[in-house]
Order: structure tokens, then C-alpha cells, then sequence
């Protein structure tokens, strides 16, 4: 292999944008990896809680909103954890589809970029 080889292509403005586009996909790759994390564990706590609460003999029990603790009804509670569950799973949702979006982005800039600059550039993560 002669020294330089694979290094000849000259990078264009475009090319440099699309290196950049890459770079912020990724990083937002990795954010959302983090977020769909803290999604599922926050799923699993209102299932957790909800499971608690069918156990629950109580008519009243107390229920955390914001950072204050109150006294409400089992059947409201009830409710409550349903909707909450409900707008969980669809943030879940949309963080995926979200990350499923952006690995096809990266995919298509991958393609573009190792045709362009083969061997000179390192899109892959160690």
C-alpha cells in the first residue's frame, strides 16, 4: 500500500457538511439511547405502581404530584397511572422512532461518505 493512499479525495464544503451532519446525528444517537433508557424504567415504575395499587386494600392512598405527596382515592389513582402509563409508552414510542430515523440517516451519509473517502475515513464507533 503506498503512503497517502485513500487520502487523495479533496473534501468538499459539502463533504465537510455532511461530516458534520454525521457527527450530530450521532451524538443525538447517543442522547436518545440515554433517553429511551430513563423511558423504560420510568414504564417500569408505573407498571410497579399500578401493580402495587391492584394489591392495595386501601380506599385511600397517597399519590406524588410534583413534590408534594396527597391523599386521594383509589379509584382516581387508578386513572391517573393509566393515563400516565399511556403517555409514557408513547414518549417510549416516539424516542424510537426518533432513533430509527436518525440511524437512517447515518446510514444514507455513511454510504455517501465511505463511496467519497473509503479507508480515510472512520465512521464506525470502537
Amino acid at each position: 500500500m503506498q503512503q497517502g493512499e485513500g487520502s487523495e479525495a479533496q473534501v468538499t464544503w459539502e463533504d465537510q457538511q455532511n461530516i458534520n451532519r454525521f457527527g450530530r446525528l450521532n451524538n443525538r444517537s447517543h442522547e436518545l439511547d440515554d433517553e429511551i433508557k430513563l423511558a423504560k424504567e420510568a414504564n417500569e415504575s408505573l407498571e410497579d405502581a399500578g401493580n402495587e395499587l391492584i394489591l392495595s386494600d386501601e380506599d385511600v392512598v397517597r399519590f406524588q404530584i410534583g413534590e408534594v405527596f396527597t391523599h386521594m382515592p383509589t379509584d382516581e389513582v387508578e386513572d391517573r397511572l393509566e393515563s400516565m402509563k399511556e403517555e409514557a409508552a408513547k414518549n417510549l414510542e416516539r424516542l424510537k422512532e426518533e432513533k430509527e430515523s436518525i440511524l437512517a440517516q447515518m446510514d444514507e451519509l455513511k454510504k455517501i461518505l465511505y463511496g467519497k473517502f473509503k479507508d480515510a475515513i472512520n465512521l464506525e464507533e470502537d
